[in-house]
């Protein structure tokens, strides 16, 4: 998916994370991430929010919840939305400051103590019940937490495995019943993907859950809640803070924008983020039939995977799809041409849309690739633990 852009746009990245593997310094089922690159999509994606009078809050699920590269990050956009309490745990350990909990898993009730004495600014909720319980959890620690109201999602855009949330019609009934908690005070609205990519074009568009936010605002304004917030998570990136702001929001949530692998940058390798990965691997065996398996581990069901590069060759070949019911203990490529020369232990590189911490690969983080000079930093696995 990404293979082009990153040949083009990171040629360093891809020679180094080859050099890296040859010299058996990193197994296969390894990301490499460009620490200055992913510094430096931060810190453009940080400007041009403050430019449109937007805030962010980073999420770092999709890059294995590295402790380095979420310094990086933290050093331009201080503040993250943690998917869940493992990652809250990790970023809060890192030294980031919280943003918004509970953004797509919603905090254990026996959690909330540790996360609320955080001082996050905002803990998005799903229901009633989840309400009280931060209310309950707020009052014992002597705070008012801001809250965040989930709203639940269009018909037909809800992934599965994300369902929940206020329905809009009962949103009135909602806030209701929480202005009568006194360890909690609404404080905004969100609601997951506000924001999509055309699969054509890559273009940014808002879904229907976007107009779902704003008339929930609204209505919640009209019961006489101020400085309402509007958090419009998916997809923020360069090209879609403009429709963030444009459309009313006041936070987007970057995350495969800090490592240019958005759905645009595989169509359009001008986009300002450049791309931080890659995906390394080898070849584990032949089948009979002349077809190279890789060694697996790090593939991900929504990956559109195109081909893989062996550099000791520079043969390109392409990717095989998989079913995503089956574990990826190998992925296949197409069988070579002849006279193309693919060896057992050849280099594979790869790059293609990931989320890492649902992977059981590794990740090294290298330094120093923008001024000549690179560096192995260290391995981690795929939950941010040093190796």
């Amino acid at each position: 998916m990404f293979l082009d852009t990153v040949l083009a746009r990171n040629p360093e990245l891809v020679e180094a994370a080859a050099d890296l593997h040859r010299r058996g310094e990193i197994p296969p089922d390894t990301y490499v991430m460009d620490l200055d690159t992913v510094e430096a999509n931060a810190e453009l994606l940080a400007a041009e929010a403050q430019r449109l009078g937007l805030s962010l809050w980073f999420v770092v699920k999709q890059f294995g919840r590295n402790p380095e590269l979420i310094s990086a990050v933290a050093r331009h956009i201080p503040k993250y939305a943690a998917i869940d309490p493992a990652e809250a745990r990790t970023l809060h350990a890192t030294g980031a400051r919280a943003g918004n909990l509970g953004h797509l898993v919603q905090i254990p009730r026996r959690a909330l103590p540790e996360m609320l004495a955080w001082r996050p600014e905002a803990v998005t909720v799903y229901d009633l019940a989840n309400a009280r319980a931060v209310s309950e959890a707020a009052e014992r620690l002597g705070l008012v937490q801001d809250i965040l109201v989930r709203l639940e999602g269009a018909e037909g855009t809800v992934y599965p495995g994300q369902e929940g949330g206020v329905p809009l019609p009962r949103l009135d009934a909602f806030a209701e019943a929480a202005e009568r908690l006194p360890g909690i005070r609404i404080a905004g609205v969100t609601a997951f993907p506000c924001v999509l990519c055309d699969p054509s074009t890559g273009t940014p568009y808002a879904t229907p859950n976007f107009t779902l936010a704003l008339k929930a605002r609204e209505l919640l304004a009209a019961r006489g809640h101020e400085n309402l917030k509007l958090s419009a998570p998916s997809a923020t990136s360069m090209a879609s803070l403009p429709l963030l702001a444009a459309h009313g929001a006041t936070h987007g949530e970057p995350g495969h924008a800090l490592t240019g692998t958005t759905p645009l940058h595989a169509l359009d390798p001008s986009q300002p983020e450049k791309p931080a990965y890659v995906y390394v691997s080898e070849i584990a065996h032949t089948l009979d039939d002349g077809r190279p398996a890789l060694h697996g581990g790090g593939f991900y069901a929504r990956s559109h995977i195109g081909s893989a590069l062996l550099p000791r060759t520079g043969v390109r070949l392409g990717v095989q799809g998989a079913p995503a019911e089956n574990i990826d203990y190998y992925r296949l490529l197409d069988a070579p041409a002849d006279g193309q020369d693919v060896r057992l232990g050849d280099t594979a590189l790869l790059a293609f849309r990931t989320q890492i911490f649902v992977t059981r690969s590794t990740v090294a983080v290298v330094s120093g690739l923008s001024s000549g000079t690179p560096r192995l930093r260290g391995l981690h696995d795929a939950q941010g633990r040093a190796l």
